[in-house]
């Protein structure tokens, strides 16, 4: 079990190292093996199947997580990243109608959106989001942590479910911005804010459930979170093997370890 201070600075270390992930560079070495990047919501998930990617093939790949808008972007401006694991199906579908892309690539999973509270904190866990209602009212809320709406999906479908209960034009001054989602749970597990909503996925690792309680959001209060990922034009051999390999049981397994719901199941874990 991690303590508080130890998962706060966890916390800060990740942070710091998709600080650094996100900045793709231009002279990344081949060798090394492919960049892939992967939204944020995909954090331990991925780092799960790339470590047995790796074990089964003996090829390595780089992983770098961000916000999907914000790797879309770089796609654009021509990064070296060679398989794109989107949390909003639209980017990858943008970027295929665009040319950036082999293909449409494949739908891979769908996301939660959860509300997290610290230990200490003076809301709740409830996913109907009423203490976080009646917070706003009696003052029990100062900060409140999301991802950034503008290029972070999770930071989207977490106005939407605000916006759904009315909440929005509450809680808007309150909100601190995360600049994805990994971020945003960051603030709001570290003492920058009360609580946030953030992906289901993270609320369930180990690392981060240790620090306080979660609740899911109903997945009718937002726009499906359709994850989609994509070849582009410049994958190599590598490249070709993970994404068919995040394909397989073994890899689809760990998605539903983390939450997710898999193309064409009905019900979520």
């Amino acid at each position: 079990m991690f303590g508080l201070g130890a998962g706060r600075r966890w916390l800060r270390a990740v942070f710091l190292s998709l600080a650094v992930a996100c900045g793709v560079s231009a002279g990344a070495r081949a060798e090394e093996g492919p960049v892939i990047a992967a939204a944020s919501d995909l954090q331990f998930a991925l780092e799960e199947i790339a470590a047995a990617f790796a074990a089964n093939s003996g090829q390595k790949v780089r992983l770098s997580f961000g916000s999907s808008g914000n790797f879309a972007r770089q796609i654009r401006q021509g990064a070296p990243i060679e398989m794109f694991l989107s949390a909003d199906e639209d980017y990858v579908l943008a970027l295929a109608r665009d040319g950036f892309t082999r293909d449409q690539g494949a739908l891979y999973a769908i996301g939660r959106i959860a509300l997290i509270v610290p230990h200490g904190s003076p809301l709740k866990a409830d996913g109907t989001l009423a203490d976080l209602k009646a917070a706003l009212r009696d003052g029990r809320l100062v900060k409140f942590a999301i991802a950034n709406p503008e290029h972070a999906p999770y930071g989207k479908r977490a106005a939407e479910a605000l916006r759904h209960q009315g909440l929005w034009d509450a809680i808007a001054s309150k909100l601190v911005y995360g600049e994805n989602v990994t971020q945003a749970a960051q603030f709001a597990m570290s003492g920058n804010a009360q609580g946030g909503i953030i992906a289901y996925s993270l609320a369930l690792s180990p690392r981060i459930s240790a620090l306080g309680a979660y609740a899911l959001i109903p997945e009718d209060w937002h726009a499906p979170l359709r994850q989609r990922m994509v070849l582009l034009k410049n994958a190599g051999l590598a490249a070709e093997h993970f994404y068919a390999y995040v394909q397989q049981p073994a890899a689809r397994a760990i998605f539903q370890q983390y939450g997710f719901a898999l193309p064409g199941e009905a019900e979520w874990k």
